[in-house]
């Protein structure tokens, strides 16, 4: 879906006034929905523009081939499109993707940027995503000393009375309509409740994807 509800994602991007190269294509970025992860880089041409608007799926110039290439046709990781944004310059394209299976690259990663100091790392997310990734990393991983370790060890038990103390001292701190005791205590509240996430495996993508669906 486009941004403005009253658009159609295929009136969306002035395809003609785009500022191609001079072999006319554009650099597109396609940027998970979600969690805002970099999934890849890919060129476009205007025709491939046009038919990823009008489709509702990514397509792309294959330089090497020399011709359209429709992402996940034969892998079956096509890529929806939620929105697609162009810079100042209308010079770059930046795509918002639900990428069917998780699966961007083709070497079977989840994003082709996943390399960093010679070795294989997991691109960086939002900042929630990012602390849960690590909250699952000590239930995993335990380590001595650990906060996070020890709410685990407390289980059910201790996690969900720390929420319901958080939850507390959120409603006192917008009582006291203090901002800056209202933002910690927040995080405090946010950090508890992934933990609890984790406990009890559910993937913070999958609240993601109801808060999406609530959107209005």
């Amino acid at each position: 879906m486009s941004i403005n509800p009253s658009i159609p994602l295929s009136q969306s991007i002035p395809v003609d006034k785009i500022s191609y190269n001079e072999q006319g294509l554009v650099p597109a970025i396609a940027q998970d929905y979600l969690d805002g992860t970099v999934l890849m880089m890919a060129w476009m041409n205007e025709e491939s523009l046009q038919k990823t608007l009008s489709t509702g799926e990514a397509w792309y110039w294959s330089r090497s081939r020399q011709e359209l290439w429709h992402k996940g046709a034969t892998s079956g990781h096509i890529q929806k499109i939620k929105t697609i944004r162009y810079d100042c310059d209308s010079d770059a394209l930046l795509l918002s993707i639900e990428q069917i299976g998780e699966v961007a690259c083709h070497t079977g990663e989840r994003s082709c940027f996943h390399q960093i100091d010679h070795s294989k790392s997991a691109p960086p997310a939002d900042t929630l995503s990012e602390l849960f990734k690590l909250i699952c990393d000590r239930k995993e991983h335990p380590v001595e000393g650990s906060y996070t370790c020890k709410l685990y060890e407390g289980g059910d038990n201790k996690i969900l009375k720390k929420i319901g103390e958080e939850a507390a001292e959120v409603v006192m701190a917008c009582k006291d309509d203090n901002p800056e005791e209202i933002a910690a205590e927040v995080a405090d509240l946010f950090y508890h409740s992934l933990v609890a996430l984790a406990y009890h495996q559910v993937n913070l993508r999958d609240v993601y994807k109801k808060l999406q669906e609530r959107r209005r």
